[in-house]
């Protein structure tokens, strides 16, 4: 029997659309992204993106095998999860660190809740935040990209250099890319080109990103700055990884809510947790935090707002 997409509480809700098509256009969306990624901070990103990809296929063909499954490495999602994790890792991260990251991404927050449209939490972020925990210096080093003078603050991502030196970075380098931070968040403009070519193919809606980005954007004006209504909102919009999160992350049919209420809902809590977190939070950032607080919250928003229709999702 094909396996089918869950994304929700029982009774499921399914989704019409073939998911492997869906999930290589996520591949070619991520295209940009991982271009900009190995132009700023050299062929070491390409290595750790490869890393975590393999590591990720291998993992699911494996516990697929030794859970008697069918394997299923060529639907993409494995590799979604894989690229995914690499842009959410620090460009100088080991090789190994990474490749286990990828094997915990698969293990941990895919299969062990029984596979693709079974996991409550998006797997990549499963594991940057394991990671995080457990190798919590490494992930908090960052290279500065290749293409900017030297400084001591250009090994700390933008947010941080806002946090402990109230500095803002140009707004043109972070449309660009051309600061410090993770592997596939810092350019926006990559990130944009990607997520319109989701949206032309209709794999995402505008919900979960407006809401997300909006809110986010929102708070952090009013409440950003010395003053009410004085933050740097297009700033806080651009750096770290809101656009990343918004754009790919949140936007994951399985784990985000089904109902375009639900994800309005939704997009506007990751947003809020974002911008509490950046603001009065101890880390500077707080994109995937919110993420994987609201994945634990919308089967609750799933329960009591549901959509209209409930078609079925063929593989």
């Amino acid at each position: 029997m094909a396996q089918r997409l869950i994304v929700s509480v029982s009774p499921h809700i399914r989704i019409k659309g073939n998911i492997s098509r869906m999930m290589w256009d996520v591949v070619i969306a991520l295209i940009p992204a991982t271009i900009a990624g190995v132009y700023f901070f050299g062929s070491k990103a390409i290595y750790i993106i490869l890393v975590t990809t393999f590591s990720a296929l291998i993992t699911e063909a494996i516990i697929q095998k030794l859970c008697k499954k069918s394997v299923t490495i060529f639907d993409g999602s494995a590799v979604v999860t894989g690229i995914l994790l690499a842009f959410n890792l620090p460009p100088g991260i080991p090789l190994w660190m990474a490749g286990v990251g990828g094997a915990i991404a698969i293990s941990i927050g895919k299969q062990a809740f029984g596979g693709l449209g079974h996991n409550i939490f998006n797997p990549a972020l499963v594991a940057r935040t394991i990671l995080l925990i457990s190798f919590p210096v490494v992930m908090t080093t960052w290279h500065p990209p290749r293409f900017i003078s030297f400084d001591a603050l250009t090994y700390a991502t933008p947010l941080a250099v806002l946090k402990e030196n109230s500095i803002l970075t140009p707004l043109k380098d972070l449309f660009i890319g051309n600061v410090g931070g993770c592997i596939g968040e810092t350019s926006a403009l990559a990130l944009i080109i990607g997520a319109l070519y989701l949206l032309l193919r209709k794999h995402i809606t505008w919900h979960i990103p407006f809401t997300f980005i909006a809110t986010a954007g929102f708070l952090c004006w009013i409440f950003g700055g010395e003053e009410l209504f004085r933050g740097p909102m297009l700033f806080h919009i651009l750096a770290g990884g809101l656009l990343l999160g918004a754009l790919f992350m949140a936007t994951d049919p399985v784990t985000s809510p089904t109902s375009r209420s639900g994800r309005m809902i939704f997009g506007m809590g990751c947003g809020a947790i974002t911008a509490l977190i950046r603001l009065k939070g101890g880390p500077p950032e707080g994109v995937s935090f919110s993420i994987l607080l609201m994945n634990a919250l919308t089967p609750l928003i799933d329960r009591f707002i549901r959509p209209r229709k409930k078609p079925r999702v063929k593989r």
